[in-house]
């Protein structure tokens, strides 16, 4: 592939680092103009947006809360003003804390749902006239491994990515007629950068790859990249494993 979305114009939600940052390089480097979003540090989406500028591509930092629908129709608003159109949306924003179901307070799950599912319901709203004039619009989701296996003390992520994979088989059937495709690329053990003093999540620490290794977030991004370009416009409705077989779905 080279080139393949020249013109073509992608938001980027929670892009600041690891698999969001690799989506946006990955779709900047096929041609797309990229809105690179994230909620509090500037600094890291800057820092995206000058990475992309710097191989040639054109970016725009948009610094939106994706469970903000006010903040998330600007977002929309501010990418179109720049680049003109949205034809591609990714949706990686995304918080994943453990905590033992028993001490679950109603608003740990709601935090969650809010970015996770409720961000992927705003962004798509705010998006989705654009997407329709797009006539070859794509949505891609990430999933989450977890959610298929299961894991401990993650009941409210694996709600959450669940009903993401949900939410994404609904699009597909709602907006196939506006010739968009709606799809999900579900990561599992990846190779990220995490804060100082935090350990992986526990299924990072049990569980295993068949390759023998963890993916990287530009083999995430690389699948994203695929979906969202002109090869995959027969796939929709699906999910995407990008595992080394942790998961064989």
């Amino acid at each position: 592939m080279s080139n393949e979305l020249a013109g073509r114009v992608a938001v980027v939600t929670g892009a600041g680092r690891n698999i969001g940052r690799a989506i946006a390089l990955a779709l900047a480097d096929a041609g797309a103009a990229i809105a690179v979003n994230g909620r509090a540090n500037r600094l890291e989406v800057d820092a995206v947006v000058a990475e992309i500028e710097s191989r040639g591509g054109k970016a725009l930092a948009v610094m939106a809360d994706v469970s903000d629908e006010a903040a998330v129709q600007r977002m929309a608003a501010a990418t179109v003003e720049r680049f003109g159109r949205i034809d591609i949306l990714v949706n990686n924003a995304a918080v994943r804390p453990e905590k033992p179901f028993e001490a679950l307070t109603l608003s740990d799950w709601r935090a969650v749902h809010s970015v996770i599912l409720e961000g992927a319901f705003l962004t798509v709203k705010a998006a989705l006239p654009h997407l329709k004039a797009s006539g070859s619009g794509a949505i891609v989701n990430i999933g989450g491994m977890s959610a298929h296996t299961g894991a401990k003390d993650r009941a409210h992520v694996l709600a959450a990515k669940s009903g993401l994979i949900g939410f994404t088989k609904g699009l597909a059937h709602d907006l196939a007629k506006h010739g968009i495709t709606a799809n999900c690329v579900v990561p599992g053990l990846v190779d990220t950068v995490r804060a100082p003093g935090t350990l992986p999540p526990q299924h990072h620490q049990t569980s295993k790859t068949l390759t023998g290794r963890f993916s990287t977030p530009q083999e995430i991004a690389a699948a994203v990249r695929f979906l969202a370009g002109p090869s995959a416009r027969s796939i929709t409705g699906q999910s995407l494993h990008v595992n080394g077989g942790a998961y064989l779905g």
